[in-house]
């Protein structure tokens, strides 16, 4: 029961990551509110949390919608009172991506829009709500790409990149609300999303050659973020924890 009493929101908390999140966070007695704009997905994830007896809830929510997120976290705080763990988890690449100067312009802006607007308004109001609690701890997603060169992933480098740098700068931000701000920066992980991207792109399926120990499973991530939510983590703020197989050592 290491987040036993706490409220965690998580975005993108449907599928992937973020819904293997969701049942650890429960698993280990948080209640959860789940932010997808996936109404299907995120009901069945909700069903399937309560079925093993976790308290979660399933909100639907647009992470590049700024009303839609404001009323997110006014629910959240409607439904649980407060909030002490925000997972700002929305967000991935595309087979659009490419090198700046072949990739579209528009997928430069989806990518800014999704992953660092998303991780943006997901800090501006969950914070807000956070510091009402009383504090509490903040992860975001950046990449692997964000710290090592690749090929044409150039638009989700850049904001995963900035997600770095905006984790560092919010971590000192709030460190007086008694707030940490860390962020999880995985290898190749084995989503649904990222297992098309392995047979698409070629990008991917190349980083995964690079990880000692292979591809990622979700609950590996999910695994880091218990940590960085839990009291364990509470020296640690302003930290990329890399979750990549080796990629980076290899």
């Amino acid at each position: 029961m290491r987040m036993k009493g706490k409220v965690a929101a998580i975005t993108g908390g449907a599928t992937g990551i973020g819904r293997a999140t969701a049942r650890l966070f429960c698993a280990n007695g948080a209640q959860v509110a789940i932010l997808d704009f996936d109404k299907q997905t995120g009901k069945q994830t909700e069903a399937e949390i309560r079925g093993a007896g976790g308290d979660a809830t399933f909100i639907e929510c647009d992470v590049t919608e700024p009303a839609q997120v404001k009323d997110a976290f006014a629910q959240v705080k409607a439904h649980y009172g407060a909030l002490h763990v925000l997972h700002n988890n929305a967000g991935g690449s595309t087979i659009r991506d490419n090198q700046v100067t072949e990739a579209p312009d528009e997928e430069f802006w989806a990518k800014m829009k999704l992953d660092l607007f998303g991780t943006w308004l997901g800090s501006k109001y969950g914070i807000a709500l956070m510091i009402e609690s009383g504090g509490g701890s903040v992860i975001n997603m950046t990449s692997i790409f964000a710290l090592i060169g690749t090929h044409r992933k150039d638009a989700y480098t850049a904001a995963k990149g900035a997600i770095s740098a905006l984790t560092r700068s919010m971590a000192v931000e709030y460190a007086a609300h008694k707030v940490r701000v860390n962020a999880i920066a995985p290898g190749a992980t084995g989503t649904d999303r990222v297992k098309k991207l392995l047979a698409d792109d070629g990008v991917t399926a190349n980083s995964l050659k690079g990880q000692l120990l292979g591809l990622i499973e979700p609950e590996d991530i999910a695994q880091a973020a218990l940590y960085l939510a839990s009291d364990e983590s509470r020296a640690v703020t302003g930290h990329i924890l890399t979750v990549d197989g080796g990629l980076t050592i290899s």
